[in-house]
């Protein structure tokens, strides 16, 4: 459909929400259009009831379509329904709540300054444009068909080394895509891809063996973390090691240097991230 004169299905929306307000207001041009609202769904309910075929429309903000997309490909955006619309906090208009308004100016303010704001539009919205939707149907049959296979592995060795699974199974998809007998162009090799010298440094002995892959990536990393300055912590030394991994340690250090020397902080991710591809750049 092009318009909500057009819609020939079952319109469902959120009760007490913008949406339906909305729809009230269009029936006053659209006399025929009819919707039902559900009071106990929320919006990311009634994405998959579209996807699963329980009705065939509801009306989501846009920012919640492009993050539920990587779960559910097949979602497709009709048209808008409104002009675009800034996202916005409410506050009481109650005398005294002034000082909680000025504070919230402030801390965006602050955070806005800081860089912490840029930090969690790119946690929460950077990755969307990478998966398109070849990939996220790939990345989910991949889930079902490979995945089983290797869990209990992910799972045990990443106890042993106090790592979260999911981020050990996250990295070998990255390098492999869950196949064990993967071999790159360059000689890496397993699901985890370690080269030889890398496998030889952390004990193993055959890299194609997926209990062995997956328990030498698990070492590998956890080395990294070790070489990542005491001083960075939290995410920001996690994704340092993580990147490390992929490109080498000695490349993330000179991406750090060039962080450095263009005025960014060399022990924030998110700038030395903004710097890797100049390592491209002989210059």
């Amino acid at each position: 459909p092009s318009g909500l004169a057009s819609l020939d299905g079952a319109l469902e929306v959120m009760s007490h929400s913008s949406h339906a307000e909305q729809l009230r207001k269009a029936k006053e041009r659209h006399a025929a259009l009819s919707w039902t609202e559900n009071g106990e769904a929320g919006s990311e309910d009634l994405l998959k009831r579209v996807w699963e075929g329980h009705t065939d429309y509801t009306i989501a903000d846009s920012n919640e379509i492009r993050i539920n997309q990587r779960y559910y490909p097949a979602l497709r955006v009709a048209f808008d329904v409104s002009k675009p619309q800034k996202l916005a906090w409410a506050f009481s208009r109650r005398e005294g709540l002034d000082t909680l308004y000025r504070a919230a100016v402030g801390y965006f303010d602050e955070i806005r300054e800081n860089g912490q704001l840029a930090r969690l539009r790119e946690r929460h919205y950077g990755h969307v444009d990478k998966l398109n939707y070849v990939g996220t149907r790939t990345f989910q049959r991949h889930v079902k068909q490979r995945l089983p296979k290797y869990e209990p592995m992910f799972r045990k060795t990443a106890q042993e080394a106090g790592l979260d699974w999911r981020l050990l199974a996250a990295m070998a998809y990255q390098e492999s895509h869950w196949e064990a007998d993967a071999v790159s162009p360059t000689g890496v090799r397993g699901l985890m891809m370690l080269t030889r010298p890398t496998a030889r440094q952390v004990g193993i002995t055959e890299r194609t063996d997926p209990a062995q892959s997956i328990e030498g990536g698990a070492r590998y990393l956890k080395a990294l973390l070790r070489l990542v300055p005491d001083r960075i912590e939290g995410r920001d030394r996690l994704w340092l090691a993580v990147a490390a991994y992929n490109i080498g340690y000695g490349h993330v250090e000179d991406a750090r240097i060039i962080t450095q020397i263009r005025g960014g902080s060399p022990d924030r991710w998110m700038d030395v991230k903004e710097n890797l591809p100049l390592l491209r750049k002989k210059a």
